[in-house]
């Protein structure tokens, strides 16, 4: 279950971000969403993994929007990203491994990472709170909960091995979720979170599904899948981070050719990522890689 949350974020990227442009915005608000280029730009470097380039960009939006939670919780997603391409999470040789991948090997944190991610993210939190106090169908902080609660749930079971208050977590984020797509059904970045949780819970062995379901929580593979693909397809900030994660989903479930699709996307948009090259070649190199699903 450590990697629901990861999956979460990032979310990265938690998590984790386009759903800004619901209808229900203001025409200020909507203004200010298209010309978040600090955003963009913090988002592009972050998938090209230049980690303290993509927070100075997000620095910048917070400077110009300090009551606004997303500047936060983007640099909390540049933190969780960056240590979990450290750990190497986001590798197939992660994901084929069902020790790593959903059993509970333990990760050693960076304390400078874990402290400044936590600072961020909590931050994140309080902003959107403040706002959803004085409107409930606040769009920018439904999705600023969304991913933050998504990726504090990542690290407490990703590094913490906090399981249950993981799983609690998970709920919450997914009820921000869901609340989001409820007032904005184009908030497409908010797929990311529910169709992690759906594969990841959908992996597990039926006989932990099966106690999972009495605490609430269920999960589908195939919705899932379905979920992230339109996170990577329809997706703004966290399109990249769909990609990755539903290439390397398809490639748990022997879907080669929409692996390939992904990491081809991915390599061309962000050539300087070595981490995407080195998937792609490792897919063309393998034997099995020539024979479609």
């Amino acid at each position: 279950m450590r990697q629901l949350s990861c999956w979460l974020l990032l979310h990265l990227i938690v998590v984790a971000l386009s759903a800004r442009a619901a209808s229900a915005w203001s025409w200020r608000a909507q203004a200010e969403v298209l010309n978040a280029s600090e955003l963009d730009a913090g988002f592009h470097l972050l998938y090209e993994l230049k980690p303290q380039e993509a927070r100075a960009q997000f620095a910048v939006w917070q400077g110009a929007h300090p009551e606004d939670a997303m500047g936060s919780a983007s640099e909390a997603a540049s933190y969780l990203f960056e240590e979990c391409y450290r750990q190497g999470v986001l590798t197939s040789e992660y994901f084929f491994d069902n020790k790593r991948f959903l059993g509970k090997i333990a990760i050693q944190p960076d304390k400078q990472i874990r402290d400044a991610f936590f600072a961020a993210d909590l931050r994140a939190q309080s902003l959107a709170r403040l706002r959803l106090e004085t409107d409930p169908d606040d769009v920018n902080a439904l999705f600023a909960m969304t991913i933050s609660v998504g990726m504090q749930a990542d690290y407490a079971s990703l590094i913490e091995k906090h399981q249950l208050e993981s799983l609690a977590m998970i709920r919450e984020a997914d009820g921000f979720a869901k609340r989001l797509l409820a007032i904005n059904p184009d908030a497409d970045d908010a797929y990311l979170t529910l169709g992690a949780a759906n594969y990841i819970i959908g992996s597990l062995p039926a006989l932990k599904r099966f106690f999972l379901h009495f605490k609430g929580i269920s999960g589908d593979k195939r919705v899932g899948l379905q979920q992230l693909e339109i996170a990577a397809t329809r997706g703004r900030y966290l399109r990249p981070f769909a990609k990755i994660l539903l290439a390397m989903a398809a490639l748990r479930e022997k879907k080669t050719s929409v692996a390939r699709v992904q990491l081809m996307d991915l390599v061309a948009e962000f050539p300087q990522n070595p981490l995407f090259a080195r998937e792609l070649a490792k897919l063309d190199a393998s034997p099995d890689a020539a024979v479609a699903p």
